[in-house]
């Protein structure tokens, strides 16, 4: 097997960003009007929705973040409706071109840069998913992200729902976590502790139960 690539540094982390979103642009240019309506795993949101939120979080620095928080009185749910709003074209072309002009940027609320690869990933498979496409992404990206989804709750409660357990790649270098074993690709486990439980058939082993217990009732965004 090659030695897979696991971006560390900012430079690399933001460089796997920009990659995710371009692959993910080059899909999205495929699908009909009606797919662009289809419901996603984040259950409140359609393909078009999540495109927009995309665009959102790649456009948001820190001082512009705290203050649209602030504006909706720590109310997540209404910031992220308010964003999406903003960044939703007039046409799902619209709202595409709109993704990929941000494709490059290099910005983010915070500087955990890994939280924002997390963020492209796993909100491209939750497009993916429904869609019935099998593109996933690279390992290394994975990777990275199942290291810092294992190592604190940020966007997620990722650290809480991988708590107690033993977490193990059967693709890649990713391994964490003492307890019960739970195996899979690791973009399942990233998947699983973003609180996807569609992903639970990816994975097998005697703590599939208990991760299975810590999956939220509706998706996360």
């Amino acid at each position: 097997m090659n030695e897979i690539q696991v971006p560390d540094s900012p430079a690399e982390l933001w460089a796997a960003v920009h990659a995710a979103r371009r692959s993910l642009a080059e899909e999205l240019a495929t699908l009909t009007p009606d797919q662009w309506a289809v419901p996603t795993l984040c259950t409140a949101w359609t393909v078009e929705e999540v495109v927009a939120h995309l665009t959102a979080v790649a456009s948001v620095g820190r001082i512009r973040w705290i203050r649209s928080v602030l504006g909706a009185r720590f109310d997540f749910d209404l910031h992220n409706a308010r964003r999406l709003a903003e960044h939703r074209g007039a046409t799902t072309a619209g709202t595409l071109e709109r993704f990929r002009a941000v494709s490059a940027a290099s910005v983010g609320p915070s500087r955990h840069t890994a939280a924002w690869l997390g963020e492209v990933l796993v909100h491209g498979q939750d497009i993916r998913r429904p869609l019935g496409s099998s593109t996933t992404p690279s390992i290394g990206a994975a990777t990275a992200v199942a290291r810092f989804f294992a190592s604190r709750d940020f966007a997620v409660p990722s650290r809480t729902t991988a708590a107690g357990l033993r977490l193990e790649a059967t693709d890649g270098p990713f391994a964490a976590g003492a307890g019960p074993l739970v195996r899979g690709d690791t973009i399942a486990l990233v998947m699983a502790l973003a609180g996807r439980p569609a992903y639970l058939a990816d994975l097998h082993g005697p703590g599939v139960a208990a991760l299975r217990q810590r999956q939220p009732a509706t998706g996360h965004r």
